[in-house]
């Protein structure tokens, strides 16, 4: 029981620090671009889930690989460039059919899929996965080992509670805009209260990159 508990919480961990990653990677490169827009991936937290999942998948996939297995590196690089790619067509395949908007389209790239990814991306990503697999899971496997203390496992529980109800939150009120825009009005008690406190100007403030799929 406590090596599953263990297990969620590295798992948790892992997410969290990849999502916050990828939050400060995103509004890093806006603002070198010389026009700063908000990147956020939540309501509340400065995450972007999406890089939270990649680090998860990543971690899962790679965490096999022998550090002395022959040609080790490209299967690195394979498998993130591969993963990568797929993952990002999936996150965005769902956000459109879901909430009926994108957030990126590559569909100026050459060699892209649908402009939900692209040779450019996945290439990145397996870079990315790369770097992970030499810096990143060293420490994790490292943390992994290490017996955390009661206030370390009620810090995690509490962040892991938060975090959730961040991400609930966030894909309720994003689907209710959804909503709006198709001019469903509210017939339930969870509708009028996402209406009240988080209204368009609020969803769209928040998430200025996702737009409508025309």
């Amino acid at each position: 029981m406590m090596k599953y508990k263990k297990n969620i919480q590295i798992m948790f961990i892992i997410f969290f620090f990849g999502s916050f990653f990828g939050y400060v990677l995103e509004n890093t490169l806006t603002t070198l671009k010389g026009i700063y827009v908000l990147r956020q991936g939540l309501l509340y937290e400065p995450l972007i889930p999406i890089y939270g999942l990649g680090a998860l998948v990543f971690y899962l996939l790679l965490n096999n690989i022998p550090f002395r297995s022959k040609n080790k590196y490209l299967y690195v690089f394979l498998i993130s460039f591969v993963c990568g790619g797929l993952m990002e067509y999936i996150v965005s395949f769902i956000q459109e059919k879901v909430f009926g908007t994108i957030s990126w389209d590559y569909s100026y790239l050459p060699f892209n899929i649908n402009g939900r990814t692209s040779l450019f991306h996945a290439t990145c990503w397996g870079i990315i996965g790369l770097l992970y697999y030499l810096l990143i899971i060293p420490i994790i496997n490292k943390i992994k080992k290490q017996e955390f203390k009661k206030m370390d496992n009620l810090f995690i529980t509490l962040l892991l509670v938060v975090t959730a109800l961040d991400i609930s939150i966030t894909t309720l009120a994003c689907y209710r805009r959804t909503e709006r825009r198709n001019g469903i009005e509210a017939s339930n008690n969870v509708q009028k209260f996402l209406d009240a406190n988080y209204p368009d100007v609020m969803i769209d403030f928040y998430f200025s990159n996702a737009k409508v799929k025309k």
